[in-house]
């Protein structure tokens, strides 16, 4: 949080406390929506309200929509009918679909009572669409124009209706039955003359997603394409809606924070961190612990086959840590950028033995550089038992080798399963390569050594 942002926050609080309503209002007037939205996600449900009627409607819903979903409930509770009518006729439609998604059934139905009935009737065909389908992110808002009209006439249009789209930069053209024949830019309409056709000017090469499109494709055709906006079809190509940037940016950071969560074994959650309990973040942690637990005990089992060789050797147990967590970290290292790779479609399952020779090149590299270094420093800690510092090192060669190549496969081979790549991340790869290199070390040692 900048500075200048915490001496508002303070600057707001302090007027607020005097009750100074007048003042809070030219207070409020010059900042961002979205840093109104975040001071009043720190005060109380009865104060949030009473700050809340202070804004101008023009700025109100788009404070309403940057709140979080709880706050937002407590202002409905608030709110008296006509307000509520007055908010949920005023959100665009994905940020009120956004909210009844999330919200209880007794406020669904009392926000949809005081929604007009053209409004009501957008709201719950958007609230069909599965949640997490382009068709839950879009917004009927958006703005129409026929081929056949003018650009004189399509900039008319945008000034009758723009007022209540949620962008104006792209106009979207459509035949009679609303199937999409291509778009057309602001810049290309005030750039030409006013008797000119749009259906002249147009591009027919639309970028579009169907409504049931993941809204983790949707995120990767605005990221390849670097679009502000993309329209949404049904199967028979008839424009149902758009989607903009900032519903993707949501997504963006929805998808990475999952994806981060699963690779750290913890079951997602749609709540921020401050904001989910204890007890709710211990149950979504404890089921992975376990099994990651249980699995751990291989290497105890495996340990205990090989008893008899550090009995007559002491000294090798004390080398286990050090193989392990390099033989985790170089297959950790390997499936990060591997299902980094997945989420960005840089990578595919078809491309297994790529990613295979890839990592085989890689480990070996790796491997030619870590083995000596610590040939040597083995070798001289130990008093010259460079037979000893040859079996260690060998066996760290191996271990990186097969931990890279099993890191950067598992997470194809899960995509192929249509398993989450990021489920076989950090700790359960590690896990598997823990137990392999236990094998591997205690292999070699059995074979160089004299034990």
């Amino acid at each position: 949080m900048s500075e200048e942002l915490e001496n508002e926050i303070a600057g707001f609080r302090e007027l607020l406390e005097k009750r100074d309503m007048h003042a809070l209002r030219e207070f409020l007037s010059p900042i961002n929506e979205v840093d109104i939205a975040l001071m009043i996600e720190n005060t109380g449900r009865d104060e949030s309200a009473l700050v809340f009627r202070l804004l101008p409607k023009e700025i109100a819903a788009d404070v309403f929509a940057n709140l979080p979903i709880e706050r937002q409930q407590d202002l409905i509770e608030a709110f008296s009918d006509r307000e509520v009518s007055e908010m949920i006729n005023a959100l665009y439609v994905d940020d009120a679909v956004d909210l009844l998604e999330e919200m209880p059934a007794n406020f669904v139905q009392r926000v949809l009572r005081q929604a007009d009935s053209t409004r009501r009737k957008v709201i719950n065909h958007f609230l069909r669409y599965e949640d997490g389908s382009a068709g839950s992110l879009m917004t009927a808002e958006m703005i129409h124009l026929r081929s056949e009209m003018t650009v004189g006439e399509a900039i008319q249009r945008i000034r009758d209706y723009g007022e209540h789209c949620e962008i104006i930069d792209t106009g979207y053209v459509t035949l009679p039955d609303r199937v999409l024949e291509g778009y057309i830019s602001l810049r290309t309409l005030l750039t030409s003359s006013d008797d000119e056709l749009v259906g002249d000017l147009m591009e027919i090469d639309v970028i579009s997603a169907r409504t049931n499109d993941d809204q983790e494709k949707v995120a990767h055709l605005f990221s390849r394409y670097d679009l502000l906006s993309l329209p949404v079809v049904d199967n028979e190509n008839r424009l149902v809606g758009i989607i903009t940037i900032d519903d993707v940016v949501d997504v963006i950071q929805e998808e990475a924070t999952e994806d981060i969560e699963k690779m750290a074994a913890i079951v997602p959650t749609e709540e921020s961190y401050l904001r989910t309990g204890a007890w709710v973040q211990a149950r979504h942690r404890v089921g992975w612990l376990l099994v990651l637990m249980i699995s751990g005990v291989l290497n105890g089992i495996i340990l205990q086959r090989y008893e008899s060789a550090f009995l007559a050797m002491p000294i090798l147990v004390s080398f286990v840590p050090m193989l392990t967590g390099t033989g985790g970290n170089s297959g950790a290292q390997s499936s990060t950028l591997v299902i980094r790779g997945l989420s960005l479609n840089e990578i595919t399952p078809r491309d297994y033995f790529k990613v295979f020779w890839k990592e085989f090149r890689v480990s070996l590299i790796v491997s030619a550089i870590l083995g000596p270094i610590n040939f040597v420093q083995i070798g001289l800690r130990t008093g010259n038992n460079w037979m000893l510092a040859l079996t260690v090192s060998l066996a760290l060669s191996a271990i990186v080798i097969l931990a890279k190549l099993v890191g950067g496969t598992l997470p194809l081979l899960a995509k192929k399963l249509r398993l989450d790549p990021a489920i076989l991340a950090a700790p359960l790869i590690t896990t598997i390569v823990d137990a392999i290199g236990l094998i591997v070390y205690f292999g070699v040692a059995m074979l160089l050594l004299p034990i």
